[in-house]
């Protein structure tokens, strides 16, 4: 299928690694136009010739800090006309609400929800003139499913997912959507770090730990973020413009609800 992306200007957040690097190769294999981010020169740069040298496309690698006004408008100024936009951040460590003071609210606030909603801010106006426009947040399982130990993060990612439910009504006359991949146990370095931490607590082998981790979904095994990546670029696609204001669960069919 063409995903009718040639050419597509494509900004694409965090994206040295993990879920961020898996969208970015995914919409470079479909022909946009790729901006890469992160804030380490060498494994920015490094990423960059891997997704120029796989796909053949022009990927561009912007150095900047997401958390930071002046990382967003350096990131956004050399973006350029942006047709999809690829909001993705690592989120807080786990832990215990009472640990957690003012700081380590405005925290995640800064992390996991305003720097999506300035960059969008950024992007929007462009997208509605040129009647085209792919927003994409990657955020977590936990929006939906919050746990105790994630609260940082379930309470940054649900309020970004609030605020752009309510943008995306406003929009859709305008050929933009925004829609939310929710992600649950992928196999990408955070994961990893999941399982030392678990390794730890428990004292268990390391592949005790992957092995518990993987058994906590019900298809038993990791999200590859291939997986992912795809149901991104599927998602900024000409034919997903009837598709707005959504959460996809990519969580191995482990989601229990029914909303």
């Amino acid at each position: 299928m063409d995903l009718g992306l040639k050419d597509r200007r494509a900004l694409v957040c965090a994206s040295s690694q993990g879920l961020g690097y898996a969208c970015a190769l995914a919409l470079s294999r479909e022909g946009a136009r790729v901006v890469i981010n992160g804030r380490n020169p060498e494994k920015l740069a490094a990423a960059r010739d891997r997704i120029a040298g796989e796909t053949g496309g022009v990927v561009e690698a912007v150095v900047a800090d997401l958390g930071t006004q002046e990382g967003r408008k350096t990131l956004l100024d050399a973006a350029g006309d942006v047709d999809i936009l690829v909001n993705n951040n690592s989120g807080p460590p786990p832990g215990h609400f009472a640990s957690w003071d003012e700081a380590a609210w405005l925290s995640a606030i800064n992390a996991n929800m305003l720097p999506a909603l300035m960059l969008i801010r950024g992007v929007l106006p462009g997208m509605q003139a040129r009647k085209f426009g792919r927003i994409v947040n990657i955020t977590s399982a936990m929006v939906k499913t919050p746990v105790a130990p994630m609260g940082l993060s379930t309470a940054a990612r649900t309020a970004l997912t609030a605020a752009c439910k309510a943008l995306a009504p406003e929009v859709a006359a305008d050929n933009v959507t925004i829609n939310s991949l929710l992600p649950e146990r992928f196999d990408t370095e955070r994961q990893q770090q999941m399982a030392r931490l678990t390794m730890a607590m428990k004292n268990i082998t390391y592949e005790q730990a992957r092995e518990e981790i993987a058994n906590s979904i019900a298809a038993k095994r990791f999200g590859r973020p291939e997986e992912l990546g795809d149901a991104c670029a599927f998602l900024c696609s000409a034919q997903a413009g009837f598709i707005s204001g959504q959460q996809l669960q990519m969580d191995g069919g482990s989601y229990r609800g029914l909303i």
